[in-house]
């Protein structure tokens, strides 16, 4: 098999522990926190989760251990999208369990979830697991979005585990993926199998995070590795000096990767859309503030800039929900069929003009035709328009470009504006994982097994004091249950970890908001470079600035 260099050194990297886990297994003991609740709906989520609710949170120390010694048998999955360092999660993972005892057992459950339902699976060796030590992807075991949810599905789950004699499962992935694990916690719980369930936050997109969740593994990596890419791109904007580059970046819900991306390289525009949404921000006066930064960098003679947009940025636009909502409406059930069976686009935008009110179809009206026409391709699995195919980076270059017309036929612009589009998405979600998450994610993995070892189940794997040196990391575990509240989807209450959101009252959007004016009309562009593996530790294990702002 061909390796690179950097493959065939970063193989020889030894992942940062914090201190207290650097002391062998057998000196790691328990310290008890307080109790915890839900951050909302308490009685709710205590009803659902009455074997697993209000657990303590703890943190590892030096001490005796004085845990059960027994033999473990562990399964673990990847769930949902590729973040870097999820190899990592799986290796500290089996480092911890071999160091505590060499014939414990590690499974791993290939294509996610599916693998526990079809019991599909590989045993880990010191062999195979070296293959994938500090490298980015899943293709360890393969990830998957099959959801745990079901009474069904859990007794399938209980009986794979009880085949192989599985004592505890570890479930490496998102929000989601952690509300299944609290849900199958205590399923388990509840039928007395003796099966733990622990679970590590992961999502490149940043909005698993809380107070006791600092960051979620893969977003530094991502992020680093999106910015070196605008960095790039920057660059060669100030070189050529003719191009406006709309760069569209992954997060779907929560703006949290445009925000840090910005941070680093301090492009001309960037869309926060829980700004746009606390604002109440149109379609219009977006597209207005864009062009804001266009006219005034014509005006010294720079043609040229970029602008960051969330990939979820439309629907956090007021107007264009009601618009989406409607058009749900106008095409829910043997209604699709009836505007699929018309000839031409001409007879669509009849049907549609018909069907819309007033004010969604002005909306509609001001959007460039192939963003309409993507309004109605494929539907989900519900029926609805599916909004994370719309091309927002078009989209607002096409408003921008109207705008920009409008003033030039008015006097107010006399700028060249030609527009270039990029979307930074898979670039991001396996590269090879920096040594923050590398060292990071080795520590969740090794802290997942302290946890079932000491015997605790409905747990994340949590460690913090992230800003810190490794050495000053805090390790321990918190309920998943913490995290949860009550929220609607399919019609139905569920109960859901709460996804954090940008916080326009935090130190890192107060930051952007301080200088964004002056990156609008100067050209302060920052170029972060690639991400560094070998070197200074201020080079090489920098957090991301949203942590640094964070924790200053």
């Amino acid at each position: 098999m061909n390796m690179s260099p950097l493959q065939l050194a970063r193989y020889q990297y030894e992942p940062k522990l914090p201190g207290m886990l650097r002391n062998g297994i057998s000196e790691i003991c328990v310290k008890n926190g307080s109790a915890t609740e839900s951050v909302a709906d308490q009685e709710k989520i205590q009803a659902l989760f009455p074997n697993t609710y209000g657990k303590n949170e703890i943190t590892f120390e030096k001490g005796q251990n004085t845990s059960e010694a027994k033999k473990q048998v562990v399964g673990v999955i990847l769930s949902g999208g590729q973040a870097p360092g999820g190899h990592n999660v799986v290796c500290g993972l089996y480092d911890a369990l071999k160091a505590t005892d060499k014939e414990n057992v590690l499974y791993g459950f290939k294509g996610g979830p599916s693998g526990l339902l079809d019991d599909d699976y590989l045993i880990f060796d010191d062999e195979y697991i070296n293959q994938f030590r500090n490298t980015g992807g899943f293709d360890i075991i393969g990830s998957g979005r099959t959801k745990l949810e079901t009474e069904e599905q859990f007794a399938i789950v209980a009986e794979t585990c009880k085949k192989h004699g599985v004592t505890a499962l570890v479930i490496i992935g998102g929000d989601d993926s952690n509300t299944n694990a609290a849900v199958l916690a205590e399923y388990f719980a509840a039928h007395n199998t003796g099966v733990q369930v622990i679970g590590c936050p992961k999502t490149i997109d940043g909005d698993l995070k809380n107070e006791d969740i600092e960051c979620s593994f893969g977003f530094d990596t991502a992020t680093k590795t999106y910015s070196e890419i605008i960095g790039n791109i920057q660059r060669d904007a100030n070189s050529a000096k003719k191009y406006w580059h709309f760069i569209k970046v992954m997060g779907r819900s929560a703006s949290h990767v445009a925000l840090e991306c910005a941070l680093e390289t301090q492009p001309n525009i960037c869309l926060i859309g829980e700004e746009v949404a606390a604002k109440k921000m149109s379609l219009a006066q977006i597209a207005d503030y864009i062009a804001d930064s266009v006219a005034n960098r014509a005006a010294k003679g720079w043609n040229f800039g970029v602008a960051i947009i969330p990939e979820g940025i439309v629907e956090f636009v007021p107007e264009f929900s009601v618009l989406i909502a409607e058009i749900n409406e106008l095409l829910a059930g043997e209604k699709t069929d009836a505007f699929n069976a018309l000839p031409t686009w001409q007879e669509k935008y009849a049907f549609i003009e018909a069907g819309l009110t007033k004010e969604s179809m002005a909306v509609f009206a001001i959007l460039p035709e192939n963003i309409q026409q993507q309004l109605f391709l494929e539907r989900d699995p519900h029926g609805n328009v599916q909004v994370s195919l719309i091309e927002s980076e078009k989209l607002f270059s096409a408003l921008v470009k109207d705008n920009l017309a409008a003033r030039k036929a008015a006097g107010t612009y006399k700028g060249k504006f030609s527009p270039l589009h990029h979307f930074l998405g898979y670039e991001g979600r396996c590269a090879f994982p920096s040594n923050f998450d590398a060292d990071y994610c080795y520590s969740l993995g090794y802290n997942a097994f302290m946890l079932i070892q000491y015997g605790y189940t409905g747990y994340l794997s949590k460690v913090s004091n992230l800003s810190k040196p490794a050495e000053e990391w805090v390790a321990g575990g918190m309920p998943i249950t913490k995290m949860m509240n009550i929220e609607r989807r399919n019609g139905q209450d569920k109960p859901v970890i709460r996804k954090a959101l940008v916080e326009l009252e935090g130190a890192p959007f107060k930051f952007f908001a301080e200088h964004r004016a002056q990156w609008a009309t100067e050209t302060c562009f920052v170029y972060p470079g690639a991400i560094q593996y070998f070197g200074p530790t201020e080079v090489c294990d920098l957090t991301t600035r949203t942590l640094a702002l964070e924790k200053a």
